[in-house]
């Protein structure tokens, strides 16, 4: 084999090497954003010197085959007193599904939020002033659907709730249904590409886009939580 030959191979190889690289880090960075508490409000009144929020990653990635995707729910005590006994819900929406919260408990069908379709229940015995606590969420994502989900912290017997983040949505306005994974955007109305089409419709109940009474009574139980968010004081109910 001539030289000039062995370098062209040699050269192509290294191409390979690096595109398969940038790939693996391009995908890796895609899974998981920084941690934001977009979407999230204080409720209830917190004892004197707690202060509870939620954060949830910026950017999440879902397999386009599988519809899996992961994330990280965190809720931390920014105040200056030790929280007591409380308890962090992560409630799935329209086309998100929690799947599993690592170290926590499914939440009975009959007790869920009203219009939610998962949630888990974690229990925490004290979370100290000044710390943070994290879960590891196992979720699948309809693409072809809207997407949220809602983590309010509350009292161990969940009849206060200290802070509510969501239901917010995670999505995009520019999906690729060709690729491998389709990164989403905490925040963001997914906007699917319609069957067979190109246009990119919003699916479920958008407040710009449908009257109340105009959706099926399907799509108005899945955008209750969100039009209570937006229109409603304040309350004791989560989500």
């Amino acid at each position: 084999m001539s030289s000039r030959r062995m370098t062209t191979i040699a050269g192509s190889l290294v191409t390979a090497a690096f595109s398969t690289v940038m790939i693996f880090s391009v995908t890796a960075s895609a899974d998981e954003g920084p941690a934001s508490s977009k979407g999230g409000k204080a409720v209830d009144e917190a004892p004197a010197g707690v202060e509870l929020t939620t954060t949830l990653p910026e950017t999440i990635s879902v397999d386009n085959s599988s519809q899996k995707t992961e994330l990280t729910a965190t809720v931390k005590n920014d105040g200056s007193k030790d929280s007591g006994k409380i308890r962090l819900l992560v409630v799935g929406f329209d086309g998100m599904t929690v799947k599993n919260v690592q170290g926590c408990s499914p939440i009975e069908e009959k007790d869920l939020p009203e219009g939610s379709n998962s949630g888990f229940t974690c229990p925490i015995d004290n979370l100290a002033a000044g710390k943070s606590k994290s879960y590891a969420v196992d979720a699948t994502f309809d693409v072809k659907k809207t997407g949220k989900i809602c983590l309010p912290v509350q009292t161990s017997d969940g009849k206060k709730t200290f802070w509510q983040q969501g239901p917010v949505p995670f999505g995009t306005t520019n999906p690729s249904p060709n690729a491998p994974a389709t990164p989403l955007l905490l925040g963001t109305d997914n906007k699917p590409v319609a069957p067979g089409g190109d246009e990119l419709p919003k699916t479920g109940v958008g407040r710009d886009l449908l009257p109340l009474g105009a959706a099926g009574a399907s799509l108005m139980a899945a955008g209750v939580a969100g039009l209570w968010w937006s229109q409603q004081r304040p309350r004791r109910t989560t989500c």
